[in-house]
């Protein structure tokens, strides 16, 4: 199931498991599962075959520094008939995680793994475009939850969580994110129905059905609840076009075709 909604303050009917919206007491509680602030983010021995740019020496990008409008976003899905536990769910998930995406987008991650404070670089492509490069940092981890915040330049500003809680008996998995499109680049191709729905959100429907299937559930039904919280778009960040990944990986693809020869 698919829904749609476009308002200007509409809460989703699902269960909230951001980690960031948590009071500042809450966190000093379990400081352990923060990463710690950083001005800029580092990268060091990107693992073979990753391609590492436009992350280190950039800053995260909350979704009140990106441009475009405000969306509320909650991919599902209930594990029916699995006999598995949210921690487990997770734990495989953090082990996992770039086993689980869609074919032409790649994760790679420390030995550490996801933990607070690592840094996972990500290439995507789309048959026919360069390959581009950007990345997450992992803000939060705990037992059931887990959060990303990524770069300047990245495709969209704001924080992404993966979680997963018990309901009566069966366990639900879930992918939530509060995100604006980064640039009016990001904009544009977020409103076009191939880039738009491919870039982002067939990624985690598609990421929770290959979850769901490595545990057992058969034709796993995706749910989604997708919210305009905020149509206004933030043109005083409209120069974040500067730093936009597509284009500055697109500019070193040649380049990078030379040194292979």
């Amino acid at each position: 199931m698919d829904e749609r909604i476009d308002a200007t303050a509409t809460t989703p009917a699902t269960r909230t498991s951001d980690p960031t919206a948590t009071t500042p007491a809450a966190r000093r509680s379990d400081d352990g599962n923060w990463a710690k602030p950083v001005r800029t983010l580092s990268t060091k021995d990107a693992p073979p075959g990753a391609l590492d740019q436009n992350v280190a020496g950039r800053r995260i990008n909350a979704a009140n520094g990106g441009f475009g409008r405000l969306f509320q976003k909650t991919f599902s899905v209930r594990l029916e008939g699995a006999t598995v536990t949210p921690q487990e769910v997770i734990r495989a998930w953090k082990t996992r995680f770039g086993e689980f995406w869609p074919k032409g987008q790649q994760m790679f991650l420390p030995e550490t793994g996801i933990a607070p404070g690592e840094i996972g670089l990500i290439n995507s492509s789309i048959r026919g475009t360069p390959t581009m490069a950007t990345g997450v940092l992992v803000i939060y981890a705990d037992d059931e939850s887990f959060s990303f915040m990524s770069p300047e330049g990245h495709p969209f500003a704001g924080p992404l969580t993966f979680s997963a809680y018990d309901d009566a008996g069966t366990t639900v998995v879930q992918v939530q994110e509060l995100t604006r499109a980064s640039d009016p680049l990001w904009e544009l191709a977020m409103m076009t129905p191939v880039l738009g729905e491919r870039m982002q959100n067939d990624i985690w429907r598609q990421t929770l059905r290959n979850l769901a299937g490595s545990v057992g559930v058969d034709a796993p039904a995706v749910e989604s609840r997708i919210v305009c919280v905020d149509k206004r778009r933030q043109w005083r960040n409209a120069k974040n076009i500067w730093q936009n990944a597509g284009i500055r990986s697109g500019l070193t693809a040649p380049l990078r075709l030379l040194r292979r020869r």
